[in-house]
């Protein structure tokens, strides 16, 4: 039988009730060991395998074949999976195939990582350097991996976590300083790889595997940025952690003290850790999360409950003080208001449209012709579906720690984002509010899912009734089956919307304004040796810069308006480029 709402059943619910006595509690260890490690090995061994396409990724045609050799690799690894998933669906013992499912659904959510990092392996053939080469976001960041093997500083407010990386992986492997870019084209592509394994075990905590991988492929799929793989990675794993965490506390009255003390640390180290890798999404959850947790909270359940649960708050506000102590101080130090002052085509664009976002690199895109208004009140047929899901999320599942996290998270974002853009022209800041774009939309499939995880589970429980339409005779192994073949679609959506994903970030010449600016970058910068790169697009490459990382200045106090030509700086920012004055 599948859970109800109310239960929010842990990872280890499914395939681990089919061992009897004496066995069971190992069992019950080893299976997310195994989902675990399933999930790790199919996210890296993809790209590894891409290692061998040998295409010139700056010609259309060998972008093409790459795709194609991308998509040709995945059908074999996957297509043998879904097999032994159908046929175990239909034949055999249903505990096998619980247990067979468990090992696929985390294969693919591998895959879903893999892809994406297989296609950066592509589009970065032939060069050792980032996407990005040495300019934009990946520059600053090795900048800052420069400033902490050299002068052993943290790069002020931004999260120090993936600096910190570049540099420990410079050292190791490529001898320290003017080693950082090198270190960061390998942890594009490893954490890359990694976020579909991080997506689906953070949802294991919560659902069973086929929802949990629901939730992430399609997150993975959509909001992942190869670029800087970190940043929507906390993301993902940030709201069904919380939901674990809220879910704790309710539950802390079943716990010892001793228990609910180094639980409520261990989640506080958790969210200290995620802290550090990329704090923006704890901002914007924030208001929702924190008027969330005071409902959790177990007041009426008794003084032993109450103190139990403070013991696990209280914890879980140290661990997450200890591990996140390094960014804290330089919040306190430096101040958390530094004016974010960049626009880009999402800043000029109809706030109110949540579901795409357009970068500083929008090619063919204005706030004219983008975003494409839909049919219903401008809202396109997936914008209709994803509010119709959330809603039979929010009607059929409010039970579910989940849903009220997501909803809760959608709420505050939500208001955060236009409390900014309401304030856009008076403060001439922008303050990074086109990311909530991001976690709304994530909030919305989350809840689609969950609603439609709700509406199958009423649907089945009135069908098992023996007053229900089928006077109960719903057999197991048709939900079984019916569970095989989402799986075998969300596999499907995983390979066309991954292609779609690395086509985006295939090598462009930067007049285009396109993201395939980065690829195209990498390939344009000397080898150590003093060589070009072996696809390079330009006969003259760039000499190796080593930077260091300070703190830019704000010197005009007024908004930056990007992607813009100069003459359109007046109608759209209300002032002219500061290079006409004078």
């Amino acid at each position: 039988m599948a859970p109800s709402l109310t239960s929010a059943p842990t990872g280890a619910d499914e395939g681990a009730g089919n061992t009897g006595g004496a066995g069971r509690p190992s069992r019950r260890r080893l299976l997310p060991a195994a989902e675990a490690a399933t999930a790790v090995a199919a996210s890296l061994v993809y790209p590894w395998i891409c290692t061998t396409v040998d295409v010139d990724p700056v010609v259309r045609i060998g972008q093409v074949s790459g795709l194609g050799a991308l998509q040709l690799y995945g059908a074999l690894l996957g297509l043998p999976l879904l097999a032994v998933l159908l046929f175990t669906a239909h034949r055999g013992p249903l505990g096998r195939h619980l247990l067979v499912r468990r090992l696929v659904c985390a294969a693919l959510a591998g895959l879903a990582g893999g892809v994406l990092a297989g296609g950066t392996v592509i589009a970065l053939h032939g060069t050792p350097w980032p996407l990005g080469g040495q300019d934009g976001d990946p520059s600053t960041l090795v900048a800052m991996a420069n400033s902490m093997m050299h002068a052993h500083h943290l790069p002020g407010v931004y999260p120090p976590g993936f600096p910190a990386a570049i540099a420990l992986w410079a050292k190791l492997k490529y001898g320290g300083l003017g080693g950082g870019g090198f270190a960061l084209h390998d942890l594009q592509i490893v954490c890359t790889a990694l976020a579909g394994p991080a997506a689906y075990l953070a949802w294991r905590l919560l659902l069973r595997p086929v929802w949990a991988l629901a939730i992430a492929v399609l997150s993975v799929i959509t909001f992942l940025d190869p670029i800087r793989p970190y940043s929507h990675t906390a993301m993902i794993v940030l709201l069904p952690v919380t939901a674990a965490a809220l879910r704790r506390l309710a539950r802390a009255g079943e716990l010892s003290t001793r228990a609910a003390v180094l639980r409520g640390a261990g989640y506080g180290a958790g969210f200290g850790a995620l802290f550090l890798w990329y704090s923006g999404w704890f901002l914007w959850s924030a208001p929702g999360v924190l008027v969330l947790a005071l409902a959790a909270f177990p007041w009426r359940a008794g003084r032993a409950a109450v103190l139990r649960a403070l013991a696990f708050a209280g914890s879980a506000v140290a661990g997450f003080v200890a591990v996140g102590s390094p960014l804290l101080y330089e919040l306190v130090r430096f101040g958390a208001g530094a004016p974010d002052r960049y626009a880009y085509l999402g800043v000029y664009a109809d706030p109110g449209y949540v579901l795409g976002w357009a970068t500083d690199r929008p090619g063919q895109l204005t706030y004219h012709n983008w975003p494409v208004p839909g049919e219903l009140g401008g809202q396109t047929g997936i914008a209709v579906l994803l509010v119709v899901g959330a809603g039979l999320g929010v009607g059929l599942g409010l039970r579910h720690v989940a849903v009220r996290v997501a909803a809760a998270t959608l709420a505050g974002s939500w208001l955060l984002r236009f409390w900014f853009v309401s304030a856009l022209e008076r403060t001439q800041t922008v303050q990074l509010y086109p990311r909530t774009t991001w976690i709304i939309m994530y909030c919305l499939i989350v809840l689609g899912v969950l609603g439609a995880m709700a509406a199958v589970q009423r649907g089945s429980a009135l069908l098992r009734r023996p007053d229900g339409p089928l006077g109960g005779a719903v057999l197991p192994r048709t939900r079984v089956q019916l569970a095989a073949g989402l799986v075998c679609s969300l596999a499907l959506f995983a390979a066309m919307g991954g292609s779609w994903s690395v086509n985006r970030y295939m090598p462009e010449d930067p007049q285009a304004g396109t993201m395939g600016t980065d690829a195209w970058r990498a390939h344009t910068v000397k080898k150590l040796d003093g060589s070009c790169p072996e696809h390079s697009p330009v006969k003259q490459c760039e000499d190796i810069d080593i930077a260091f990382f300070g703190p830019g200045q704000d010197l005009e106090d007024k908004l930056w308006c990007g992607a813009l030509p100069t003459a359109e700086w007046p109608v759209v920012c209300g002032r002219p480029a500061p290079w006409t004055k004078g």
